[in-house]
């Protein structure tokens, strides 16, 4: 981790599990600009992991027989997904990112439409959105207008929040509370979780770092958005937590303590998705999974908001664990076609990755 400090990255913390044993450290600052330290018990806004926690609790609802996985979402949420494209889109297509619903992202933040190229990228609605507050009915709408990423069910599936905004909407309607209080007494309460939430403003509460985005280079030096409202994305990627939370989250939950065995072997039935990087993956129902050679298989979750950085990965046998955050993201430079330029931070995370979810140093 000094290592990835030394490289640019402003603050690193994790904690890794090991067959009952457990480490826990952070290097570099929570601030640049007074030196404050980071530490190891930081929240951090987690971001697209909070889809985990979304999916399970879809998954609680599938059990108690208010949700039908292969239902056609336009049954439950006629007036948000209307027509043949409600009748054609199953939950199931929501959830692992299969439906041809496209991101919202871009029509939220205008400045940001022509990602990633250069020319037309802007962080002026970084800005403007900072307090803004959304509906998701009118985020849900921008995706359903916009032009299709694919026809439903058809893989690869492209990743888009549209999908988990609609399945925050779902679990209103069918427990007739708040997506985030059904989460929060369901699923982050039955796992034990201390500092885990919903943040009720722009504002994180507990000790936490300065976020800095770098936006490839467009924004230098990074800037903090650590208070920001999260509306623009809550049940896609709103979630505040820690490295240690994490770790009994995915524990509880791969231990068959959140949904049932056979809800779990649903989540991990994965289809290939491109993410928002045009990178291929793994994508189950709200988990993904990551192999590496001579290590073994893990799922879980990445995320990225604006200025942080998380993951957190079990390996398949749940004897290692590994949850790390970061406080500057989008840290390369594009090149003239768009492409992140390699950077030495790259480098000394692999270094991370390896020595972190593996034991075995490099080098």
């Amino acid at each position: 981790m000094d290592g990835v400090h030394r490289a640019g990255m402003p603050g690193v913390y994790a904690e890794v599990r090991d067959a009952g044993q457990v480490w826990r450290g952070a290097s570099g600052v929570a601030d640049v600009r007074t030196g404050r330290p980071v530490r190891p018990d930081m929240r951090q806004r987690v971001g697209s992991i909070t889809k985990t926690f979304v999916a399970a609790a879809v998954l609680q609802q599938v059990e108690q027989g208010r949700i039908r996985l292969d239902a056609p979402i336009g049954g439950y949420l006629p007036r948000l997904v209307p027509g043949e494209r409600g009748k054609k889109i199953t939950v199931r297509m929501l959830l692992n990112h299969t439906s041809g619903l496209p991101e919202y992202l871009p029509y939220a933040f205008p400045s940001l439409k022509e990602w990633p190229s250069l020319p037309d990228l802007s962080p002026k609605s970084l800005d403007d959105n900072r307090f803004k507050q959304f509906r998701p009915a009118e985020l849900i709408e921008m995706g359903v207008n916009a032009p299709a990423a694919g026809e439903p069910g058809s893989t690869p599936g492209v990743y888009s929040n549209t999908n988990y905004l609609l399945l925050g909407q779902l679990l209103e309607r069918v427990t007739g509370t708040t997506a985030e209080n059904y989460i929060t007494r369901n699923v982050i309460e039955r796992a034990g979780l201390q500092h885990t939430e919903f943040p009720a403003g722009p504002r994180i509460n507990g000790p936490h770092s300065r976020m800095y985005e770098g936006l490839f280079g467009l924004i230098d030096p990074p800037r903090d958005y650590s208070v920001y409202n999260m509306s623009w994305v809550m049940t896609g990627a709103g979630l505040v937590s820690t490295t240690e939370d994490l770790n009994r989250f995915y524990d509880t939950l791969l231990g068959g303590k959140i949904v049932n065995r056979s809800s779990l072997a649903q989540m991990q039935r994965t289809v290939p998705v491109i993410n928002l990087e045009g990178q291929q993956i793994d994508y189950g129902l709200g988990l993904h999974t990551v192999t590496i050679p001579g290590c073994g298989t893990f799922w879980g979750h990445d995320g990225s908001t604006w200025g942080a950085l998380t993951m957190s990965w079990t390996r398949a046998d749940g004897k290692r664990q590994m949850s790390l955050a970061m406080n500057l993201a989008r840290w390369n430079k594009l090149d003239s076609s768009g492409n992140p330029q390699h950077h030495p931070i790259d480098d000394a995370l692999a270094a991370l990755y390896q020595q972190a979810m593996c034991g075995n140093p490099v080098g």
